[in-house]
């Protein structure tokens, strides 16, 4: 990548943040903190502390994160804190902005899926931008390097604390909404920093990798990568083939496999995330 592409690609990062973080203000001042439907995390907390004690979001989402801030600023990047805290000063900002035009619906329903979209799309866009909107994220993150538990389900257990929490503050059922909310968002991030096109990485062991490789080579149009192997029981050298295809790929693929006539054993995984270009 020359320099002009990696400038190119720094600023629509930082555009991401912008976007990112003023799209999730209005999510939460539009749609969720008025109809008492929480997020999770250091802003969920915020959200709960600011409901109860009348005091702005904005200065609750800065304080309480204010530590997770620095605590990463020795942990983890250094461009990482700096993209996150830029974007929590534009969240905040944004909260401040947007409150004069809090209460876009008063229906609980639309305020957890519209709210839960639009809150999705935004940290979803921060996170592909190289920054994050919440502490609880730094926490997960530094846990997950000490223990056997994922990014994942250390913030699912900590929110889930959280809703719990809502659920008695503010009666059950804005609890259990800011659970669905929760999940709406997560599955929003996801296609946003990921894409919406889901890919398979496909393993194929065989004894006639070079007539299967040019079968997927003409009938789907991709290339694979060669990779040497030896049966342990047989100690028979096979073929293992390495291949990336789309999710509307997968039938043909299996066609392919289940119409050669030469043995193959062959796995099929989820890809998250494709960098750099075809070799």
């Amino acid at each position: 990548m020359n320099d002009t592409n990696i400038k190119r690609e720094e600023l629509l990062s930082w555009l991401y943040l912008l976007v990112g973080a003023m799209l999730a203000a209005f999510a939460v001042e539009g749609f969720l903190a008025p109809n008492n439907v929480f997020d999770g995390g250091v802003v969920g907390v915020s959200m709960i502390a600011s409901r109860l004690s009348g005091a702005d979001l904005a200065l609750f989402i800065l304080v309480l994160n204010l530590p997770f801030v620095i605590i990463a600023w020795r942990k983890l990047g250094k461009l990482f804190v700096l993209k996150s805290a830029f974007s929590l000063m534009l969240f905040s900002l944004g909260t401040v902005l947007l409150k004069p035009y809090v209460g876009v619906t008063q229906d609980e329903f639309l305020a957890v899926t519209f709210g839960g979209l639009m809150l999705g799309a935004g940290v979803g866009l921060v996170l592909k931008g190289g920054g994050c909107l919440d502490g609880t994220e730094i926490v997960a993150i530094l846990m997950s390097r000490k223990t056997s538990l994922s990014v994942g389900q250390v913030i699912l257990v900590i929110n889930v604390v959280i809703y719990v929490i809502a659920g008695f503050l503010f009666g059950l059922d804005h609890g259990m909404y800011s659970l669905i909310m929760y999940f709406i968002t997560s599955k929003i991030i996801d296609i946003v920093e990921m894409g919406w096109n889901s890919t398979k990485a496909v393993f194929i062991v065989t004894s006639e990798g070079q007539m299967l490789a040019n079968r997927i080579l003409q009938e789907l149009g991709r290339t694979v990568t060669f990779m040497d192997g030896h049966g342990l029981i047989s100690d028979e050298r096979k073929d293992v083939l390495y291949c990336v295809i789309t999710r509307a790929e997968v039938f043909e693929m299996k066609r392919i496999i289940d119409s050669c006539q030469y043995t193959s054993f062959t796995t099929i995984h989820e890809v998250s995330e494709i960098v750099g270009r075809r070799l």
